[in-house]
């Protein structure tokens, strides 16, 4: 700041000047205008010439003279007259200066304006608080409203503007805007200032401050860039739209205003209700809070108006280059041999082609890349893929080997590891995206190209004529960047990028910019809502009342607005600071490449990484999961539809004089969102804790040995050994492999292992890529030694987290509350108005009538709506957690119990994520393990034989020999015979052969073993193992394989004793029988899947797996129902259209993708389905987080499935998800029955209140009392029913309840009872007191029933708890002390009660509680003579219900 009062206090000859140690900038006139370079370059010329200057250049874009001086040169007055005397010499003294000048970053006087504006408004506040308590009005208001309608009205500022310039209009504006509210002694009015004034300077500062930065980055040396006109104005958005019709009415109604009522009061006041504030306020808080954080991010705003058109944008350009990364790469080979292998094509043409010049000639031995001559003849096919590359802008070459050509090699431009990216988040929010230049439009997803180059400027010009908001990025094309709405600059070396309006540091930011254009829309939207809302209650608040309180009556709505417009604007723009970054696409094809080449790419060895490189590589990563804080979440839990509504009461409450029912409604609203944020950041931090411990460890070789580190401390290029039971932990490429096998299932959801090997391989599958493992995936067995390639959110774990976002839903208890609000309101609205008629015809004072009239509307409001909801949803989760499963968010509760599709991965979820021994062949016939006969025991003995010892306690590494050697445990069954010898398992082998005393006993794959078969050991005697015998057994074999199950062959032979064993000694055997190994299914499993159909819910199984084995486990847990299976393949044959008719008649999807299950749950969703996802490996995640509910199950699930899921159930019992949805279900039971006090009681508030006014003027209560009634009755009582567990209820009976059950006819009836039941009780009372007191103490009669009433029903209600009853007794205590107490009573407007005139409230109220006790009690005994059996204890959620609350 004081460096900037210096510049402006020393700047010569009021010439803008930015002075920095070594360089400084000084504005001169039509140095931005091409024509004009005989002028500038004699400035420069000149300046080099000035003692002190080492060198002189224009930077035409900003139209600034650059110097580069010695540093103790602090006068620049020298400088400033050499350009003078060229502007006066070439006729430039009349020229305007550049457009970017009057908001250039670097100008002091607009920082110095706005944090001096700040300033102002803090002083001004303070002011306006003194004169709050000793009344020293200064100024008009009518002087802060013209102020604001010329500074937020379009037509006014462009008016005033033409006659003071914008320079001095900025300034006028900006310090009567701070010094006007101050002054007339509006508080809240100077409070709105201060706010917006604070974001301003913040944003002027950040501005500032980036330059510096930008300053010494980017060079300055740049021609003038020609800018022509716009060819049409700019489309009006939501706020311009709002702003001009507010400013005419504002004019309008003040002239209106006077003319009727001849006060100028009145008049000044219409024109402060019709000022939109709000709508501009809230563009310019998400702007300059935009602003802000893009300067933290390393961007520059150089003209902050092109930032506020970021709401009106539906065009983004990419100058292609923006798109690329600046190499040429191989992108594909095509074989010209059939016999030709792909992956040592691939290899030698990343050898031979240069990027730098792909169309030359290269040779390596026997091998050279030569140009393409499109005339030879091709295969079709290859001619195709050819002609295909080459209108994509990529240049061809043929392959030979030996002088004949072998493959033609496509070379393409590198896209940027974030185009996808940064074209997927245009295409997110505009309704265009185009490419300058051709040739991308065919790679990416865009919908179409415009000429670049020098036509960039007139094809934006044209996209604006036609109507278009453009947005361009550009590396280097300034006239496209000067011509564009929004020029986005990303590039830190070349100068043409000053034309931009705004400097990019990286891709990144530059997605996190284009994403801002969806929130830049909603805030103006909003604002726009709330300034129209504001508007029309400051008018409302003005026509009624006396007319010297007219001003401040109608000022307040709008300055309520106006901060709900400045809060939700800057929240708005908070997510670009929150928002994920993106995550680069893989180019390097490390799958295709050689060892050797992707330890040098990675410049790694076998050794490990060199402990310097490490070091460099290993900085801190964002992840883009920032911890979620207890502020954060509690704002986020203020967006729910009655918060406007309550909003809009508090407003209206403080507008006519009532600030404690104002201060009580937003404290409720504060409280319920407090209450739902420490919820969430608790719930986040658990999380946190449990993904923590779950984090993989990894041996890792460096230059002194193998270490064992956490993966989140390996970096691409890190060497790590990996043993069987090792989980993965990283993305790698082997380098080197023994006999490795991997479970794959937790990234593809196939159980299957999958051999490795270190060769390369061109497949374009993950699934398929022999010589790579994924981070997510165990080693089964073998070892291997491998590469990290990528790390963390890089890998294709990560990506498939951040495949598909969450959506929002709509249709949970926020909506139904929204529902509710739209009847209840109405009734509240309507009650006011008949009121205000009633009152107006009997002749009572105006300013009375409009206060009693809405004071009932607004006090009619059930306040207590989001708070109900939420603590019944945190009390519902609290229960969960104790039994086993963590919910992220208690909103998650509410949309459990309206799941009605329960969607569920097979693997680690129904079944138990391990291979199991289950059933046993003797190669005719088969049994369940659990029910063998002898000849069965036999072959798992034989089996038992072949398989490995364990040693030291140790378990065995393969999956099959543990599922063996439990299988035999099981049955009784333990090894019997030393081992002499062994041949282990290896995949190119397909056996394990064990040597005992006297005999050779194999197991293995069927095809393999079965070759070696000679003989048929069948009931103690043995036959040929002839054609025939084999053709029985592969029948088997097939029969089996049908339903499921992983099939082992076992065969032995007698042996002589002789030492050793190799393969050869493993022919002539004799079969034994078959062993068939299966994923197990939970034993829970099919009476909870059985459990939650009866309860309505549609159980889905959802698998990667085989076709036959899913339609297997479905037949045993008896899902099937009729129904089919359909396969990923049969998916894919099908539109949406067809897919959604075809939902309906499937249960099991088999051999599906991870797109294809987020298919078939979007297809659920969009017909009407609430859907819960339930998995455990990574290949869910994108189906988990497009569920309403997404669900990760188990022990086991991976660190991805955790962090998309809203539930995490820690245990591995299905039982434990049941009793979830069972909490689901039943927490709409303690929605309703809180549902029912508050609504039952306000609308019975509302009948009293209307009845007694209508009878008696006097008799009506006011404000605060119905405030009493509610605080009385909706806080406590409220809250101990909402958090008490449902009440008297078995698990069967709440699966029965939901949105529907719960709060469709039971509710309205329980509404309706309560409100007659506490209307009726409180207008007894009032009509028996009357004859015994005086009015004021009738009317206090009326008010004890009418509280007591609803708490004796309260207490008399099914699940009355301690907890219930010293709620009801504590409010009746507080009731007793407002009423009794001299001066709270009167401050109240009641009048303390005798004795009797108690008795008589109390005891109408317990006899109406009881009356509708024995009417609620009456048809439920006779139409239910019992209660529903109790679930056994130890069945899925037999206990709930009567959990602990």
């Amino acid at each position: 700041m004081l460096q900037a009062a210096r510049a402006v206090t020393s700047s010569p000859g009021g010439r803008r000047v930015w002075r920095g140690r070594e360089r400084s900038h000084l504005e001169m006139r039509g140095a931005h205008l091409p024509g004009h370079t005989d002028a500038a370059q004699e400035a420069q010329r000149r300046l080099r010439e000035l003692p002190g200057i080492t060198h002189a250049e224009l930077n035409g874009a900003l139209g600034r003279v650059v110097i580069r001086h010695a540093p103790d040169l602090t006068d620049l007055t020298e400088p400033a007259r050499v350009l003078s005397d060229v502007e006066a010499e070439f006729g430039l003294g009349d020229e305007d200066v550049a457009p970017h000048g009057e908001r250039h970053p670097a100008n002091s006087e607009a920082l110095l304006r706005d944090a001096g504006a700040l300033a102002v408004s803090v002083v001004g506040f303070g002011y306006a608080g003194l004169s709050a308590l000793l009344p020293a009005r200064v100024v008009s208001p009518l002087v802060p409203a013209a102020t604001s309608l010329v500074d937020t009205v379009p037509w006014l500022h462009r008016s005033a503007q033409r006659v003071l310039g914008q320079g001095p209009l900025e300034l006028v504006l900006a310090l009567g805007g701070a010094a006007g509210p101050g002054l007339t002694g509006s508080p809240l009015g100077a409070l709105t200032d201060l706010c917006g004034r604070f974001g301003t300077a913040r944003e002027a500062i950040a501005r500032h401050q980036a330059w510096q930065h930008w300053e010494g980055v980017l060079p300055h040396a740049c021609d003038a860039v020609p800018q022509g006109p716009r060819p049409c104005p700019v489309p009006d958005g939501p706020v311009e739209r709002v702003a001009n019709v507010s400013g005419g009415a504002a004019l309008g109604g003040a002239v209106t205003a006077f003319a009727l009522s001849r006060a100028p009061q009145r008049a000044v006041a219409a024109l402060l209700a019709a000022v939109p504030k709000p709508a501009a306020g809230g563009r310019e808080a998400f702007a300059s809070t935009l602003s802000t954080s893009l300067a933290a991010r390393g961007a520059l705003v150089v003209e902050p108006d092109a930032l506020r058109l970021l709401d009106r944008l539906d065009t983004v350009v990419f100058d292609a280059p923006a798109l690329l990364s600046g190499r040429r790469v191989v992108d594909s080979v095509i074989p010209l041999e059939d016999d030709a292998e792909s992956a040592e094509l691939f290899a030698r043409a990343s050898e031979l082609v240069d990027p730098t010049g792909p169309a030359g000639s290269s040779s390596s031995g026997a091998w050279s890349v030569t140009p393409w001559n499109s005339s030879r003849r091709l295969p079709a096919a290859a001619r195709g893929a050819a002609e295909a590359g080459t209108q994509c802008g990529a240049t061809i070459l043929e392959l030979v080997r030996s002088g004949r050509t072998v493959a033609l090699v496509v070379v393409v431009d590198e896209l940027d590891p974030l185009a996808e990216a940064l074209v997927d988040t245009a295409r997110e929010v505009a309704t265009t995206v185009l490419v300058a230049g051709a040739g991308l439009d065919r790679r990416l997803a865009l919908d179409g190209s415009v000429p670049g180059g020098a036509e960039l400027a007139g094809s934006v010009r044209a996209l604006q004529e036609d109507g278009a908001v453009a947005a361009v990025v550009s590396h280097h094309h300034d006239r496209g960047l000067a011509a564009a709405d929004l020029g986005i600059g990303l590039s830190t070396s070349d100068p043409s990028c000053w034309a931009a309006d705004l400097l990019c540091p990286s891709a990144a930011v530059l997605d996190g910019l284009l994403a801002a254009a969806a929130d830049a829309r909603a805030a103006s939207r909003c604002a726009a809502g709330l300034s129209v809302a504001g508007a029309v209650l400051g008018s409302l608040l003005a026509a009624f009342g006396t007319a010297s309180g007219a001003p401040s009556r109608a000022s307040m709505p709008v300055h309520a607005a106006t901060l709900a417009a400045f809060a939700t604007g800057t929240w708005l723009a908070s997510r670009f600071t929150r928002r994920p970054p993106p995550l680069p696409r893989e180019r390097t094809p490390w799958h295709a490449m050689p060892a050797n080449a992707v330890l040098s790419t990675l410049d790694s060895s076998e050794r490990g990484l060199d402990e310097s490189l490490a070091a460099q590589r290993r900085r801190p990563r964002d992840d883009g999961h920032a911890p979620v804080g207890v502020l954060a979440a509690s704002v986020e839990a203020l967006i729910t539809p009655i918060t406007p509504v309550l909003g809009a009461g508090a407003v209206i409450s403080a507008g006519l004089g009532s600030v404690v029912d104002a201060v009580l409604i937003c404290g409720v609203l504060l409280a319920s969102a407090l209450v739902d944020g420490f919820q969430r950041a608790a719930t986040e931090r658990e999380l946190g804790k449990l993904l923590a411990t779950g984090r993989t460890p990894a041996r890792r070789r460096g230059q002194a040995g193998t270490e064992v580190v956490s993966a989140d401390e390996l970096v691409p290029g890190d060497v790590v050994e990996l043993r069987a039971g090792d989980g993965v932990p990283a993305d790698c490429r082997l380098l080197s492999v023994d006999s490795l096998e991997v479970d794959e299932s937790g990234l593809t959801g196939e159980s299957h292992l999958v051999t490795k090997t270190a060769a390369p391989t061109t497949a374009a599958t993950v699934a398929d890529r022999t010589c790579m493992l994924y981070q997510g995936t165990v080693i089964a067995s073998g070892s291997a030694v491998a590469v990290a390639v990528a790390v963390g959110s890089h890998t294709e774990l990560g990506r498939t987290a951040a495949q598909v976002p969450g959506t929002d839903d709509d249709t949970g208890v926020e909506a139904r509350l929204a529902d509710l609000t739209k009847k209840v309101l109405p009734i509240s609205v309507g009650a006011g108005a008949l009121l205000f008629t009633s009152d107006v015809l009997r002749g009572v004072p105006l300013g009375r009538t409009v206060a009693r009239s809405v004071g009932l509307a607004v006090a009619a409001v059930p306040e207590g709506l989001p708070f109900v909801a939420t603590l019944a949803e945190l009390a519902a989760a609290r229960r969960m957690s104790r039994r086993g499963v963590l919910v992220r968010s208690p909103a998650t509760i509410e949309a459990l119990g309206r799941v009605d599709a329960l969607c569920f991965d097979k693997t680690g979820t129904l079944t138990q994520g391990r291979i199991a021994l289950s059933e046993v062949s003797d190669g005719r016939g088969s049994r369940r393990v659990h029910d063998l006969q002898s000849l069965h025991r036999e072959v798992v003995a034989a089996a038992l034989r072949a398989t490995p010892r364990e040693q030291d306690d140790r378990p065995l590494p393969h999956p099959t020999d543990r599922a063996v050697l439990e299988g035999a445990a099981a049955i009784g069954l333990n090894p019997d015979g030393a081992v002499l010898d062994e041949l282990p398992f290896e995949p190119s082998r397909g056996f394990h052969a064990v040597r005992t005393d006297g005999l050779l006993s194999v197991k293995g794959a069927p095809e393999v073993v079965l070759g070696r078969c000679a003989r048929w050991k069948r009931n103690g005697s043995s036959r040929a193992f002839d054609a025939e015998a084999r053709a029985e057994v592969e029948s088997e074999v097939e029969r089996l394989a049908l339903h499921g199950l992983r099939l082992l062959a076992v065969a032995e032979k007698r042996v002589g004793r002789g030492a050793g064993l190799d393969e050869s000694d493993v022919d002539e055997l004799e079969f034994v029988g078959l062993l068939g190994l299966s994923d197990p299914v939970h034993e829970t499993a099919a009476a909870a899947v059985a459990q939650l159909e009866r309860s309505g819910v549609d159980v889905i199984m959802i698998t990667g797996d085989h076709p036959s084995t899913a339609e297997a486990i479905a037949a045993d847990l008896g899902m099937l129902g009729g129904k089919r299976v359909l396969t990923g393949a049969e998916l894919d044959e099908l539109d949406d259209a067809q897919l959604a008719g075809e939902v309906p008649k499937i249960s099991v999807y088999a051999r599906v993708s991870p797109a294809q299950k987020a298919r078939i749950v979007r297809c659920l969703r969009d017909a009407g389905r609430v859907v819960a996802m339930t998995g455990d490996g990574a290949n869910d995640v994108p189906a988990i987080n497009l569920a309403h509910v997404g669900i990760a199950f188990g022990s086991r699930a991976t660190t991805a499935a955790r962090d998309a899921a809203d539930l995490v159930v820690a245990d591995d019992r299905i039982e434990t998800l049941t009793d979830g949805i069972v909490e689901g279900r039943g927490m709409w039971t303690s929605v309703r029955e809180a549902l029912a006090v508050l609504l039952g009681g306000n609308l019975g508030e509302i009948g009293y209140a209307l009845g007694t006014g209508l009878i008696s003027p006097s008799a009506a209560l006011n404000a605060r009392q119905l405030l009493v009634v509610n605080m009385l009755t909706d806080v406590l009582p409220t809250i101990a029913i909402a958090v008490r567990p449902p009440a008297d209820r078995t698990p069967e009976a709440l699966l029965a309840e939901g949105p529907e059950a719960s709060l469709g006819g039971a509710l309205a009836r329980a509404v309706g009872e309560r409100a007659v039941a506490t209307g009726a009780a409180a207008g007894l009372a009032w009509v028996l007191t009357r004859p015994l007191a005086t009015a004021a103490q009738a009317r206090t009669a009326g008010l004890v029933a009418l509280v007591s009433a609803q708490l004796a029903q309260t207490v008399t209600s099914r699940g009355r708890t301690p907890l219930v009853v010293l709620a009801a007794v504590g409010s009746l205590l507080v009731l007793a002390a407002l009423v009794q107490l001299p001066g709270v009573s009167q401050f109240f407007g009641s009048s303390p009660l005798l004795p009797h005139q108690w008795a008589i409230a109390l005891g109408v109220s317990v006899a109406v509680a009881v009356a509708v006790r024995v009417w609620q009690a009456w048809p439920l005994g006779r139409s239910v003579p019992g209660r529903p059996a109790e679930l056994d204890p130890g069945s899925p959620a037999g206990n709930l219900g009567t959990a602990p609350g």
